[in-house]
């Protein structure tokens, strides 16, 4: 070998061993990391929730709609939806607070409350039967001898439950604001005192109207939208309409507290646009519900009186 091929030999050793001491890691040193790929947003539901004593009832006529509105929230992850029917506002609001469920809709009344208990945002109207606002009709049988509301004192009224916006609020306001006293009975055989109205829920709209009639109770309350359309015409050809109370939206839409801003920015915005669609008009017909919107005064304006309202009730001795 020359001496020009002995010293080539030793360079290139030289090289590789410097090589191999730079490629291997220190015993002191920790392995090298990849690095990490980018992870996709975690797929999940939006879920609805909704207060009822019949679940079955209620998750066929909203399901259509919930994942129609699912399939304009994909960008937030979100693949399906769902509905989850409880039994009273106690527990909606639990599953609001836990963030089991993400929004619900209701009349003002119990949406206020619940908004109130959880830290829930009351978020947009429901145009519920096709209409964005609804009233109360105090009514009576012709043939009680009940012609007005002053009438009312040392009688009985049936009313709804003591969460119900048109079934007891906008009638108590009413009564308060005309100057009666209200006090709560626990059955209709209990004595009315000649100075109050007494009041006994019914717990439903048709027990309302037979109490009624058959004379157990000498008026009733109920909405405009029942007493004009579901109450049978040869029944309202009994009746005579006491009064009508001042008007309160229909129902709105309360979405949960902590929700992502961007989240409910979109959810908003597809409730809002769902009408303007074959597909979202597809969806909102099982759901009773004709559109959503913004409230046109400002939410402010509309819990402002509703709040006034439960002040006014709060007062009111429950049976």
């Amino acid at each position: 070998m020359s001496k020009k091929s002995i010293v080539s030999v030793g360079l290139l050793s030289l090289f590789l061993a410097i090589l191999g001491a730079c490629s291997t890691p220190s015993p002191t040193s920790p392995p090298p990391t990849a690095t990490p790929a980018p992870t996709a947003t975690p797929a999940r539901a939006l879920v609805y929730g909704d207060i009822s004593d019949d679940p079955g009832e209620v998750i066929e006529g909203a399901q259509p709609f919930i994942t129609y509105l699912a399939s304009q929230l994909g960008d937030f992850g979100i693949t399906e939806g769902q509905v989850r029917v409880v039994s009273d506002a106690d527990e909606m609001a639990a599953l609001l607070k836990s963030g089991a469920v993400d929004i619900y809709c209701d009349s003002v009344y119990p949406a206020t409350l619940i908004s109130d208990a959880t830290g829930a945002e009351i978020i947009l109207r429901r145009w519920r039967f096709g209409v964005e606002t609804y009233h109360s009709i105090i009514f009576a049988s012709k043939t009680s001898g009940v012609t007005g509301l002053k009438d009312l004192s040392g009688q009985l009224i049936a009313l709804d439950n003591p969460f119900s916006t048109s079934g007891y609020v906008l009638p108590a306001v009413t009564l308060l604001d005309n100057g009666l006293k209200m006090t709560g009975k626990a059955s209709y055989e209990e004595a009315v005192a000649a100075d109050e109205v007494g009041f006994v829920f019914s717990y439903d709209d048709v027990n309302t109207l037979q109490w009624v009639l058959s004379g157990l109770a000498a008026a009733g309350a109920t909405d405009d939208y029942y007493y004009e359309v579901q109450f049978p015409a040869d029944a309202r050809e009994k009746l005579i309409v006491l009064a009508e109370t001042e008007s309160v939206p229909r129902q709105v839409v309360v979405a949960r507290p902590g929700i992502e801003p961007a989240l409910l920015a979109a959810i908003k915005q597809a409730m809002i646009t769902a009408h303007e669609t074959a597909e979202g008009q597809t969806a909102l017909e099982p759901f009773q519900t004709t559109r959503f919107d913004e409230f046109p005064e400002g939410i402010e304006a509309a819990q402002g009186r509703m709040r006034e309202m439960m002040e006014l009730v709060q007062s009111i001795p429950l049976p």
